[in-house]
C-alpha cells in the first residue's frame, strides 16, 4: 500500500483551522502593539477582512472577539474621540470608523446567524461597545457631561428590528452565505436582550423605544413586513416599567446615573440663570433629533393654582420637550412618553393586510398585555380607544379581550363608551357556550356586571338571553350560567320578579331579536328555561337548577369553582360522589331471580344463535 502524502482529511481541516486561529491571534497582537507605537494599523483592516472572510464559527468567534479587544483600546485611548488633531489625525481618526462601522455592520448581521453562540456572542459585544463608546465620549466632551453613543445604538435597534440576514460565508453552499434568516428575531437574541438590558436598564429601555417609534414611523410594510411583530415581541415582555422617579436607578452607561442639573424656570429678572442652564445642556443638545418635537404633544398641562399654594408648590422638572438626554432618563413622564409614542405607533401597524387571522393573532398578544402592562404606563390611556374599539369587530377572543380593555378604560380612565353594553350583548349567542374561551367570557361577564348600579333592564336581558341560550347549551356551560344568574338575581332583587311571575307565559314578551338590551322586554318575561333544567338529565344541572325554588338565604357563589368544568371533570365528580342512599331498582334484591328462557327453549339449543339464522 503506497504511503499517503496528504494527510487524512479530518486532520487536514484540523491543521487549516488552527493556521486561521494563528493568523487572527498573529493581526491581534501586531494590531495591539501599533496603537501603543502610534504605528501603522493595516494590521486592524486585515483582521476585519478576515473575520467576514472565515466561514468556520469558530474561527469567526475568535475573530470577532480579537476586533472587539482591539476597538476596546481604541476607543479607551481616545482615538476615535471627535474633534482636535491636524489633517493626518482626523483622517486616521476616519479611517478607524470606517474600519468599526463595517465591523459594527458584521455583527448586527451575524443576530441572524444559523449558529445560536454567534447570535449571543454578537449582541453581547454591540451592548458592550455601546458602553465603551458612550463612556469615551462623556469622558471627551467639553465640558465633560454624560453622553449616550446614539448613532451606534440605532444601529442596534434597527437589527433588532429588521433583522438583516447574516452574510457568514458558510462552506457547502453556492452563494457562500448564511441563508437562515427570516425576517423575524431569533428567541435566543430576544431572551438575552430582555432579561439582561431592555427590562433592566433605564438608559437601554428608554434610548430602545425612542428609536423604535422612530424606525416603525418611517419603515414600508411591503418592505419590511416583521417589524411590527419584532417590536411587539420585544414590548409584550416587558413586565416592569418604573412607577416612581426612585425606580429610576439603573443605568448601562454608569455616567448617565449622575444627577443631572435641574431646570431652572426663566424669569424676567433672571435671564442669566437661564442662559447658564442652556450652555449646561448644550452638549447633550446636539444628540437631539428634529423628529423628537412629537414629545410636546405628550406634555402633561400643569396644574393651575392660585394664591398662597402656587408659591409653596414646588414647580415640576421642567416641560418634557424643552429637557436635555440625561434630564430626560432621570424624568418619569419623559419614561412614559417615549413609551407611550412605540405603542401609537405599534398598533396600527399590527393589521396585516389580506391575512385576517395573521391580523387577530397579533391583536390577541397586544390585548393580553394591553389592560396591565400598557395602559398603566400611557401618559394618556385614552389614546388607544380607537383601536381597541375597532379590535371588538373582530368578535371571538380577540372582541373579549377587547371589550375587558375598554371596561379597563371607562372604570379607571373615565371613558366615555355608552354602547359598551350593547357590545356586550351582541356576543351573547350560541356559539358562545361552544367555544374554548367560554370560561374567560364567563370571567369578563363577571366583572362587567358586578355593579350594583346597573339598570334593572339591562340585567335582564342579560340573564333571559343566557337563561334562552341553555336550552341548547352543554351541561358543562349550563352549569356556568344557573350560578352566575342566582348572583345577579340576589344582588338585584328587583329582578326576582322573573322567578315568581305565576301568568301564562305561553307568549313569552322577550325579543330575543332585538339588539339593544334595554328594549328587549326581558323584565316583562320570565326565567321558565331556567325552570326546564330541573328534569335535565345530568344531575350537576339538575340539582343546581332546584336552588331557584328555595329562599335566597345562600352565599354569592364563586363563580371559580364553576368555569373550568368540562365532561371529564363532570363525569369524575359522579363516579366519585358518595352514595347517601341507595337509589330505587326496578327488581327486589336478595330473591332468586326466574331464568332469562324457559327449560323448553333451552332444550331445543342456543336460543341466541338460532335468532341470528336466516333462510
Amino acid at each position: 500500500m503506497p504511503v499517503r502524502s496528504l494527510p487524512p482529511p479530518a486532520k487536514k481541516r484540523k491543521i487549516e483551522q488552527s493556521a486561521i486561529a494563528r493568523s487572527i491571534q498573529e493581526h491581534e497582537d501586531k494590531t495591539t502593539a501599533a496603537i501603543s507605537n502610534n504605528s501603522s494599523l493595516n494590521s486592524l483592516a486585515d483582521l476585519v477582512d478576515l473575520a467576514q472572510e472565515t466561514s468556520d464559527p469558530q474561527d469567526t468567534s475568535k475573530a470577532i472577539y480579537a476586533l472587539y479587544r482591539v476597538f476596546v483600546i481604541i476607543i479607551t485611548n481616545g482615538k476615535l474621540s471627535l474633534g482636535g488633531g491636524d489633517d493626518n489625525t482626523k483622517a486616521v481618526k476616519a479611517w478607524l470608523w470606517e474600519r468599526l462601522n463595517i465591523y459594527v455592520d458584521f455583527l448586527t448581521e451575524l443576530l441572524q446567524d444559523e449558529e445560536k453562540a454567534l447570535r449571543v456572542s454578537s449582541l453581547q459585544i454591540l451592548l458592550s461597545l455601546q458602553k465603551h463608546l458612550s463612556s469615551s465620549a462623556s469622558q471627551t466632551s467639553s465640558p465633560p457631561t454624560p453622553q449616550f453613543h446614539v448613532s451606534h445604538f440605532k444601529k442596534i435597534v434597527s437589527a433588532l428590528l429588521l433583522c438583516p440576514p447574516s452574510k457568514r460565508r458558510v462552506d457547502g453552499r453556492d452563494d457562500q452565505s448564511n441563508a437562515s434568516s427570516t425576517g423575524k428575531l431569533d428567541s435566543d437574541v430576544l431572551s438575552l436582550f430582555h432579561e439582561t438590558w431592555f427590562s433592566v436598564h433605564d438608559d437601554i429601555r428608554w434610548f430602545f423605544l425612542r428609536e423604535a417609534g422612530t424606525i416603525l414611523s418611517t419603515i414600508s410594510l411591503n418592505e419590511q413586513p416583521y417589524v411590527p411583530v419584532n417590536l411587539l415581541s420585544i414590548l409584550e415582555g416587558l413586565t416592569t416599567f418604573p412607577t416612581e422617579p426612585s425606580e429610576l436607578n439603573s443605568w448601562w452607561v454608569p455616567e448617565l446615573g449622575q444627577k443631572p442639573p435641574k431646570t431652572k424656570k426663566a424669569s424676567k429678572g433672571n435671564s442669566q440663570e437661564s442662559d447658564e442652564d442652556d450652555d449646561e445642556g448644550a452638549g447633550l443638545g446636539e444628540q437631539e433629533d428634529a423628529e423628537d418635537d412629537w414629545r410636546k404633544f405628550f406634555d402633561e398641562p400643569e396644574a393651575k393654582s392660585s394664591g398662597a399654594s402656587s408659591n409653596k408648590s414646588k414647580g415640576p422638572l421642567g416641560r418634557i420637550h424643552t429637557l436635555t438626554i440625561h434630564q430626560s432618563l432621570h424624568n418619569l413622564p419623559s419614561h412614559r412618553a417615549v413609551f407611550t409614542r412605540a405603542w401609537l405607533n405599534l398598533l396600527p401597524k399590527l393589521t396585516v393586510p389580506n391575512d385576517l387571522e395573521m391580523t387577530k393573532s397579533l391583536a390577541i398578544r397586544a390585548l393580553n398585555v394591553m389592560h396591565r402592562g400598557v395602559m398603566p404606563h400611557l401618559t394618556r390611556p385614552v389614546l388607544v380607544m380607537d383601536w381597541v374599539g375597532a379590535c371588538v369587530d373582530f368578535g371571538g377572543a380577540v372582541g373579549l379581550l377587547a371589550l375587558n380593555a375598554l371596561f379597563m378604560l371607562m372604570k379607571e380612565y373615565n371613558l366615555d363608551y355608552p354602547s359598551f353594553y350593547t357590545r356586550l350583548y351582541a356576543f351573547l349567542d350560541r356559539d358562545v357556550l361552544h367555544l374554548k374561551h367560554r370560561a374567560r367570557f364567563f370571567r369578563m361577564m363577571d366583572t362587567f356586571l358586578s355593579s350594583t348600579h346597573l339598570p334593572s333592564l339591562l340585567l335582564a336581558s342579560f340573564i333571559k338571553r343566557l337563561a334562552r341560550l341553555s336550552l341548547n347549551a352543554p351541561p358543562t356551560a349550563i352549569v356556568m350560567i344557573l350560578p352566575f344568574t342566582y348572583n345577579v338575581l340576589k344582588r338585584h332583587p328587583a329582578l326576582m320578579v322573573m322567578i315568581h311571575r305565576d301568568e301564562d307565559n305561553s307568549n313569552d314578551p322577550f325579543n330575543s331579536t332585538e339588539t339593544n338590551p334595554l328594549l328587549t322586554e326581558a323584565l316583562s318575561s320570565s326565567l321558565w328555561e331556567i325552570q326546564s333544567h330541573r328534569s335535565h338529565y345530568h344531575s350537576s344541572v339538575s340539582t343546581l337548577a332546584k336552588i331557584f325554588s328555595e329562599a335566597f338565604t345562600k352565599q354569592a357563589y364563586s363563580m371559580e369553582d364553576f368555569l373550568d368544568h368540562t365532561y371529564a371533570t363532570l363525569f369524575d365528580t359522579e363516579a366519585n360522589r358518595k352514595i347517601k342512599k341507595e337509589p330505587a331498582l326496578a327488581i327486589e334484591t336478595g330473591q332468586p331471580r326466574p331464568p332469562l328462557f324457559s327449560d323448553s327453549d333451552q332444550a331445543g339449543g342456543d336460543v341466541v344463535n338460532e335468532l341470528w339464522t336466516f333462510g
